[in-house]
């Protein structure tokens, strides 16, 4: 790291320069957690593999011999960290005129803004591309479809025929997730367990979940979803959802939408030389993706 001796030296102010790195606007709160289950990673890549499970078990005749099963590996799904990086500079002239600690706090809490943005952008492109074939993932299908391949046949984790987010389709959506087997065919406790939408389904999901009778109706039924808490998560809307009616249900499957943080956002400085400029850089590296489909279910909306 360069010495620099007039002006403002930046190793004296860059105390108070990072303390503001962590300092927001008004601004949404974390929300990509809503969307995955986050965790750490030491590799250059993590590889999730499907392990298939047994199959029913066939009558065993008197005398004869018992049939044997195996294991067999499924699909796989490698995720590959992306690193993300953006800077600022402050000038010799900026720090000659006292300006360093000033136009450095305030860009280090705009560059925070912008990496914070960057990494909800990217968690939201994953569910932005949910319906889309060409983002695939381990078993070569989108992450939504009705023709997610398995060992017992083709399963399906979208409706038949799209349908905007209403208590009906919910229900349905319950009664997909409830009704979901394993690679085997064999029949999981899977349940509902959020409702994920836009801002602009966001009024629309809160009539519908916390109303006390039925959502949209003159008859007199109490709201199943409501008294049976049947999506005990709760509504998450995300801002970074482009599809204004596209909606989703994540459910309890045990690994499913999974986030990797190789590594945490951090921002360091440097001196550059030849310009006497205060360099400043923030860097980040992350991934996210599926490694089982049955985490979610979703409706592109019609």
């Amino acid at each position: 790291m360069g010495a620099i001796t007039t002006g403002n030296h930046p190793a004296a102010l860059w105390p108070g320069v990072k303390a503001w790195w962590g300092r927001t606007y008004n601004e949404h709160k974390v929300e990509y957690t809503d969307l995955f289950d986050m965790e750490t990673s030491t590799k250059n890549y993590e590889k999730d593999v499907q392990v298939t499970g047994f199959s029913l078990a066939p009558v065993k005749t008197e005398g004869g011999g018992t049939t044997y099963d195996s294991e067999t590996q499924g699909y796989a799904y490698n995720y590959v960290h992306v690193a993300y990086g953006l800077g600022f500079i402050v000038t010799r002239e900026e720090r000659d005129d006292n300006l360093y600690e000033v136009v450095g706090k305030r860009r280090a809490q705009a560059l925070a803004f912008s990496m914070r943005q960057t990494k909800e952008t990217v968690a939201g492109l994953v569910y932005n591309r949910a319906f889309n074939s060409d983002y695939t993932f381990g078993d070569g299908k989108e992450i939504i479809a009705t023709d997610h391949p398995s060992l017992a046949g083709d399963w399906a984790n979208e409706p038949t025929s799209a349908a905007d987010i209403s208590e009906a389709a919910i229900e349905d959506m319950c009664i997909l997730i409830m009704g979901m087997t394993n690679s085997k065919g064999l029949k999981i406790n899977l349940m509902a367990q959020s409702l994920i939408v836009p801002r602009q389904l966001w009024f629309e999901a809160n009539r519908i979940l916390k109303s006390t009778l039925q959502s949209d109706s003159a008859n007199n039924d109490i709201n199943v979803i409501k008294m049976t808490n049947a999506i005990p998560g709760g509504i998450k809307v995300n801002h970074y959802l482009t599809d204004t009616d596209a909606w989703f249900m994540r459910t309890n499957c045990p690994r499913g939408m999974i986030g990797y943080d190789r590594a945490k956002d951090d921002l360091m400085r440097d001196n550059d030389f030849s310009t006497d400029n205060a360099l400043a850089k923030a860097y980040e590296r992350y991934i996210f993706g599926v490694t089982d489909p049955r985490s979610i279910v979703g409706s592109p909306g019609v």
